[in-house]
């Protein structure tokens, strides 16, 4: 019985490892959060069209899913350098590559079977993600060029329009300007993590900006970007003045931080900050969109 229930433990944390859980769910918060809003604004009842909600959150899951595992079966070889990731079944060998690879496919296929019942806009943009993701990101750039991080950003910046192209046509400002804070708080919040695990990135010869152009050159760019976040939240006046006021908060909190890593005496400590508030952040943001929304909601 404890050989077994250690198996089953095993198995789990590999499934975790390869599905990337964490960042799954990160991807899964925007989805829900455009779906909402779309509601929202359309003055829909979310019981009126909840198996339409889960279609689109099951079905984009899966899509995500899918994207994650065939990234760790191509990065196999970066993984078996970076001291973060020997621990993945790919590397491991507890789960065989050519399975892996059978999973990213069938988890890919089911998720948009699942979405064509939505809408062609919610699996278009849906494919956008995956597609990125999948093929200039992690099979072309992320090995050649410091160009990999705005390429993957664009994966994670169609979240919201996905949720909200389950329902409306996305071309209203909200769905649209929630996804250029996401592209645009990637790149600092990647640039945090290329900073922390800047040795092994090295080691991996992934072409991140700090191991190519240096940290300072990186400290820029992450200013330059969290700048570019600060008048974004005045284009959602809509969402109503707390979450306005709550986002510009943010913005300036997390400029302040950027621009102190000119000063920092010690990089990785000051990295290790910025990934912590990033990651803050981005919950923030869409946890305060859906809140200020709930009372008028359907």
């Amino acid at each position: 019985m404890d050989n077994n229930a250690s198996d089953k433990a095993s198995l789990l944390t590999d499934l975790k490892s390869l599905f990337k859980l964490i960042v799954l769910i990160a991807n899964a918060v925007p989805v829900f959060a455009g779906f909402w809003l779309a509601l929202y604004f359309t003055e829909s009842s979310f019981t009126a069209h909840i198996d339409t909600f889960l279609y689109t959150i099951i079905g984009s899951s899966l899509v995500m899913a899918g994207a994650l595992v065939i990234n760790n079966w191509y990065d196999v070889d970066i993984d078996t350098v970076m001291d973060r990731t020997k621990s993945r079944p790919t590397v491991t060998g507890t789960i065989p590559l050519r399975a892996v690879l059978w999973i990213g496919i069938t988890a890919t296929v089911l998720g948009f079977m699942l979405l064509s019942f939505t809408t062609l806009e919610a699996v278009f943009y849906t494919f956008i993600g995956w597609f990125t993701y999948v093929v200039p990101y992690t099979m072309w750039s992320k090995r050649r060029y410091t160009l990999n991080t705005v390429i993957g950003s664009i994966s994670g910046a169609v979240t919201p329009l996905i949720g909200w192209a389950a329902l409306e046509p996305a071309s209203h400002i909200v769905p649209i300007v929630l996804a250029l804070i996401i592209f645009l708080w990637q790149m600092p919040h990647t640039f945090a993590i290329a900073i922390r695990k800047f040795d092994e990135y090295k080691a991996a010869n992934v072409a991140m900006l700090p191991v190519i152009h240096g940290m300072e050159v990186t400290k820029r760019q992450m200013v330059v970007y969290i700048a570019c976040l600060l008048p974004l939240p005045f284009y959602l006046f809509s969402l109503g003045t707390a979450f306005v006021v709550i986002a510009t908060v943010l913005n300036i909190g997390y400029l302040a931080l950027a621009i102190s890593g000119f000063f920092a005496k010690n990089d990785l400590k000051w990295a290790r900050k910025m990934f912590l508030v990033s990651v803050n952040y981005l919950m923030i943001i869409f946890a305060a969109a859906i809140i200020v929304t709930i009372p008028l909601a359907g």
